[in-house]
């Protein structure tokens, strides 16, 4: 049975897609295969390249270089996160370990092949997010791995939809306890108001406050009549009155599946002289869909990593009800994270 890993890559962004690989760091260590099949020989290595690094650090970080090289195997489901828009990448294995001496960052490489990209973190259990939220840089899924091999099979959300009830609190609380770095406790953040919005809002209430939103933005704002909007969801505009230009028109999508170029297009097509267009959805926009706004200058698309962006950046002018929807507190976390090179 083919073994399902998480890796974690904030260093790299399209090229791991767009070049079908996979990568860690330490640069400073060369073709793993030279030192050998052996924890103990890494652990020297290790020490040699990096002196300033703690005692602790060393043994953790022999263990991935030794899984990323010896251990994952051709066929291995990996499961890779991509921060900057809080989506998930899935792919299989398809070569074996690699130095590439001539790469600028990340020599220790797999090729990959990508199954499914830009998938919503929203579209999943809670539990399964903690469990590939891991701190470390290349970890085995086990607890939840269930869960991502259905998806991968099927591609049905309604098989991701389950009951939790009486698991996420022990779940969350472990998760914490273990590792509550500030990198962790942001993502934590990040996947709760992107499933609230997802789970505990409608349609129309998704309206409402991406409407309010906007007005906790500076901008004046009101959602159009329900379904018979013609898809123009909610009207803003900077003046009182909404007689000066321009005139922004926004989609609202309650849903984390992918957006497409046609999807967008419909939004463009009903925009007047000097209107501009403001697409909003709970998951991501496939490629030809961020092409498309490349093109256009009076289109912008946000993700469901941006709406939750903007909700934390405005949340104290945020209307009083959505702050009872969706309950924050700052705390303040002292980072003592060693791993992740």
């Amino acid at each position: 049975m083919s073994a399902m890993w998480g890796i974690h890559n904030d260093a790299l962004s399209n090229e791991l897609l767009d070049q079908g690989f996979i990568s860690i760091g330490w640069d400073a260590i060369p073709d793993i295969r030279s030192i050998g099949n052996d924890r103990d020989l890494l652990k020297k290595a290790l020490e040699q390249a990096y002196p300033e690094a703690k005692a602790g650090a060393i043994p953790v970080w022999a263990g991935i270089l030794f899984r990323f090289a010896f251990e994952m195997k051709q066929g291995d489901v990996v499961i890779a996160p991509y921060r900057a828009d809080s989506t998930l990448n899935f792919g299989i294995v398809t070569g074996d370990y690699e130095y590439v001496e001539d790469a600028p960052i990340h020599p220790h490489r797999r090729s990959v092949k990508w199954l499914k990209t830009g998938i919503s973190r929203g579209l999943f259990p809670q539990k399964a997010l903690y469990e590939i939220g891991s701190a470390l840089t290349l970890f085995r899924v086990k607890k939840n791995a269930i869960i991502f091999d259905q998806f991968l099979k099927t591609g049905s959300e309604d098989i991701l939809q389950q009951d939790q009830a009486g698991t996420e609190a022990e779940t969350v609380d472990e998760w914490v306890e273990t590792e509550p770095s500030a990198a962790r406790l942001d993502q934590f953040t990040h996947d709760f108001i992107l499933k609230t919005l997802l789970e505990d809002l409608s349609h129309e209430e998704f309206e409402h406050f991406t409407a309010d939103l906007l007005r906790a933005m500076g901008y004046q704002a009101r959602v159009t009549p329900y379904s018979s909007d013609g898809g123009v969801d909610v009207i803003a505009h900077r003046d009182p009155l909404g007689l000066e230009p321009p005139l922004i028109k926004v989609q609202c999508k309650h849903t984390s599946a992918q957006q497409s170029r046609p999807d967008i297009q419909r939004l463009s097509g009903t925009l007047a002289h000097g209107e501009l267009a403001l697409f909003v959805c709970l998951g991501s926009f496939s490629k030809e869909a961020v092409g498309y706004e490349r093109e256009r200058q009076n289109l912008r698309l946000l993700t469901g990593a941006d709406v939750v962006q903007l909700t934390l950046g405005h949340y104290d002018k945020l209307d009083p009800h959505w702050k009872t929807r969706i309950p924050l507190r700052q705390v303040y976390v002292v980072d003592r994270t060693t791993e992740g090179r």
